[in-house]
Formats: C-alpha cells, structure tokens, sequence
C-alpha cells in the first residue's frame, strides 16, 4: 500500500567538483558548473508545491560552493529539512555561517586511524574531521558521524564507536557501501557480516536503517517486483539545473528546469519514466542507499517495517519530527 504519492526528499547537487578523491565515488572526475543562487529560489517554491519535505544539498563537496549557506537558509526558512554532507576540509571555516541552517549535519569518517581514513578518501583530512567535531559542539551544532562500511573497514567500526562518537556524544550512522556504474566497492559483505553490521545498528547512538540490510540479504532490487521508487519520491537536480531521471547514478535522462520544475516534474515525459522506476534492467541488483530510503518510507512492506525503528529512532534523537509537524 503507497502511502503518499508526493515525492519525499531532493538531492541537490550544488557542484560535482571535489576536493577529495575517495575510491569508492567518481562523481568527482566530473566537469561541473556551480548552481546559481535564482534557479535555487524558484526550484525550492516548487518544490515545496510538489511536496518535498527534505533537502539534502550534496556534490561533490557542497561546501565548495560559496554561496551553500544562503541556499542552506533559504531551505531552512522555508521549512524544508536540511542535510549536508561533508568530508570536514571546510567545515571549520564556514562553521559560523552555516550555525542553525543543517538540521543532519554529517562529517564523514571511515576510519579511527589517521592513515587508513585519508587513504580512502585519496586527500588529508582526518584531521579536519576532528576539528570539524571540535568547533561543530562549541557552536551547539549535533553533527553526525557518516562511516561508509566495506568488508575491508568492517573491524574498524569498534574502534570509532568507543573513541570518537560515544565520548562526543554523536550519531554514528552506518552507510553500508553501494556498487554503480564503474565504481568498485569491493566484495559485498557476507551473510555473517551482515549480521554482525544488523546487530552492531541496535546499540545505543548508533543509526543503521535495516531495511539495508534485508535488501541485500534479498540480492537487491528486483526489475519484476521493485522496491525501489526512486523517480516518484525523490527529485534529483543537477549543477546544470537539470532534472535528472530516473536516478543521478543511472541518470537515463535530464529535462532542463527552465524556471518550472512543477510542470516539468508533473509532465508526461517524467511521468512516463516514473512508471519506469525499479523496473530497467541496469535496476537489477540496485542497493543504492540514498534512493532506497525514501523508497522503505512512503510504500508499507516488509521494507518500510524493517526501517521504522531506526528511522523513529533517528528522528527522535535529532528532534526532526519537530520540523515535520510544524
């Protein structure tokens, strides 16, 4: 049973540039121009409309972009729920600008150790993250810590669990790595690994949505009877103000905005490839978290229960439901 047929969530892409080269991400190979400021503007008065409650400002690196704070407001002011996150190198120069604009705040962090963190992520920023929990706190920012997990970094979970998110009182969110495109993640984690990342999500100050994980236990996606809703509940909009479909990793299409995403996104031509959602053969096998999520969310199946605690969980230890109900 849909619960809602409004999309849930935008992933705004404000820039595909980077400032690190994580192995597991070639968004960052990519040319890229910056969003303007005016297309921001009228794209969030649409979606508004169209029903968006949650607008995840990414790239790339989006604090790349100079103006990220004023979108971050404008969001924020308009009552949307604002997530950003960030490898930590310009967090501690822009802390003050963004204080009170980012409602999910996530720092990301593979690793306890200084080495094997900025091996991954191909730059030094181990530290920046360290700092960037350093001033985030002295700001009364609740930041998280995002710690995508591998075979090859599952041990290291421990580790960052029991020195760095419990003494700081932060949210470790466990964001179990995805293949697309050409990218190589390595070996899928094992049944056994599974188990232990599903058991490891139950402790306190932890956040791993379990739906996840009975994805994967289930080879993923299925182009005969998707879970993925991909195209209907989230809006993804590119650098180039361009509306991407039906996804930004599969990215068959893009529509360019042209001052009325509304139109465009309740248009034939989208629509015909919203009935598409799940359902091509590249859908085959997805796990894709950021399209899942918001897939669990708004249909009620073994996922959407598998999703509930954690998702509940989540909200009640940030204070966001606050938001969803004003």
């Amino acid at each position: 049973m849909r619960l809602t047929s409004k999309p849930v969530l935008c992933n705004y892409y404000v820039t595909y540039r980077c400032n690190a080269r994580c192995s597991f991400c070639d968004i960052w190979e990519k040319p890229s121009p910056y969003i303007k400021t005016e297309d921001v503007a009228r794209n969030l008065r649409d979606l508004k409309k169209l029903g968006v409650q949650v607008i995840d400002f990414t790239g790339g690196e989006p604090l790349l972009h100079r103006e990220i704070d004023v979108f971050l407001k404008m969001a924020h002011d308009m009552g949307f729920i604002t997530t950003l996150t960030t490898n930590g190198l310009l967090y501690p120069k822009l802390a003050e600008r963004l204080k009170g604009k980012v409602d999910m705040l996530h720092f990301s962090l593979d690793s306890a150790k200084k080495d094997v963190h900025d091996k991954g992520r191909g730059v030094a920023c181990y530290d920046f993250v360290m700092e960037s929990v350093k001033v985030a706190k002295e700001l009364g920012e609740r930041p998280d810590i995002l710690f995508t997990v591998f075979r090859h970094n599952l041990h290291e979970l421990e580790e960052v669990y029991q020195t760095i998110t419990q003494p700081n009182k932060l949210m470790l969110i466990l964001n179990p790595a995805f293949e697309y495109n050409a990218v190589e993640t390595g070996e899928q984690l094992t049944k056994e690994e599974l188990e232990y990342l599903s058991a490891f999500g139950r402790r306190k100050g932890v956040y791993l949505n379990e739906g996840f994980i009975e994805l994967r236990r289930d080879g993923g996606n299925h182009i005969n009877a998707p879970v993925c809703k991909a195209a209907s509940t989230t809006l993804v909009i590119s650098p180039e103000n361009e509306l991407v479909l039906p996804c930004y990793h599969l990215g068959a299409q893009s529509f360019p905005i042209n001052g009325n995403l509304q139109a465009l996104y309740t248009s034939q031509a989208v629509e015909d490839l919203k009935k598409q959602e799940g359902r091509l053969p590249a859908c085959e096998g997805c796990t894709i978290n950021c399209y899942m999520q918001p897939s669990f969310a708004v249909e009620i199946n073994k996922y959407f229960w598998k999703a509930l605690p954690s998702t509940l969980k989540y909200n009640l230890h940030k204070g966001t439901w606050k938001r969803l109900i004003n």
